[in-house]
């Protein structure tokens, strides 16, 4: 699915280049479209970008259960065998991944998403899709 192109990929490379063994960065919608990419081709980031819709389901589905907690998903990493994968809640409806090489500095990481996402939020946030036509 061809995606509108966006002003974000400078920054998306920004993020790449401050942090040294980062692979692949995503920006998707909440319903796993791909907004913005780099470091990888578009059919890799549209199967990383729904992958990441589930995944931010299922974390948002976890934390409902935390009594006083609000059940939103503010980050999610997973260390996998050659790497680390981050999801990072990036504005209302949009979420910031990263995938990363062993080795990387979680710390860094996570402070340049976090910064990345306070930068540029209010371009990362997608409106609700209308299933009904707009006149």
């Amino acid at each position: 699915m061809t995606q509108p192109r966006t002003n974000l990929d400078w920054l998306l490379k920004q993020l790449a280049d401050e942090v040294p063994l980062v692979r692949n960065v995503v920006v998707l919608s909440a319903d796993g479209l791909r907004i913005a990419q780099h470091g990888t081709e578009p059919d890799t980031a549209d199967r990383l970008a729904a992958a990441c819709a589930g995944l931010q389901s299922l974390a948002a589905a976890v934390g409902h259960e935390f009594p006083f907690g609000d059940g939103r998903m503010r980050l999610v990493v997973i260390e996998m065998g050659g790497g680390f994968f981050y999801l990072m809640a990036a504005g209302a409806r949009a979420y910031l991944a990263v995938l990363a090489d062993e080795g990387v500095d979680a710390g860094l990481m996570g402070q340049r998403m976090r910064d990345l996402v306070a930068r540029i939020g209010e371009h990362l946030t997608t409106p609700p899709r209308r299933s009904e036509p707009v006149v």
